[in-house]
């Protein structure tokens, strides 16, 4: 009976070192008896799938920008409307924030004519720096449309102002005038400018 309880005693010890042994084995492996590798275990899901950045594909997006730019202020000699010769409505408030050139010219007038040759060329380019806007009065609407084709002034606004309401919202009695309006709402030039003179405006105008 001795001899029994000391086997017992015996094969229960090298059982205990077989666990213990096994066990070590697993902590030097580095897996743990049925968990994953506690190397390089990954993190735990949280249910949603994630961007290539590793950020949930449903969390809020990082603001990139401040917000819009409020719309420019009218200035109220831009507070006018009216219809161009191709009959749509135009609007000068749509015009704040950039210096505008209005040019008043009549369809009869040699001057008016020869600086028409200019505003054709340089108003495309400078479209969306420092509009050009035609005012056309003192003369029946075929022969403005007429002088706008011969001119080829089809790519600027002209604006039919035959009862010349926008004449005397800014005193224009005369042609061929021009009204230059900087981005400010200022009117710092009214009066005559020969092709040259209203080139190098205009260009500076773009640059201020």
């Amino acid at each position: 009976m001795a001899w029994t309880g000391a086997g017992r005693l015996c094969r229960a010890a090298t059982a205990g070192a077989l666990v213990v042994a096994l066990f070590g084995t697993a902590a030097c492996t580095g897996t743990a008896p049925g968990g994953p590798a506690a190397g390089g275990s990954a993190p735990a899901s949280t249910g949603a799938p994630l961007t290539p950045t590793g950020a949930p594909t449903g969390a809020p997006p990082t603001p990139t920008g401040g917000p819009p730019a409020a719309p420019a202020q009218v200035p109220d000699v831009l507070r006018f409307t009216g219809t161009t010769l191709g009959g749509t409505r135009f609007d000068a408030a749509q015009l704040a924030g950039k210096p505008v050139v209005l040019w008043f010219w009549a369809p009869w007038c040699p001057t008016c004519a020869s600086q028409a040759w200019t505003v054709a060329e340089i108003a495309p380019q400078y479209r969306d720096t420092v509009p050009i806007v035609g005012v056309a009065g003192l003369g029946e609407q075929r022969a403005m449309k007429e002088f706008v084709t011969e001119f080829d002034l089809g790519a600027t606004p002209q604006i039919n102002d035959r009862a010349g309401a926008i004449w005397k919202r800014f005193k224009v009695t005369e042609q061929s005038i021009f009204v230059i309006i900087d981005r400010n709402g200022t009117l710092v030039y009214q009066g005559f400018l020969d092709g040259e003179a209203l080139t190098a405006r205009v260009a500076a105008l773009a640059r201020a």
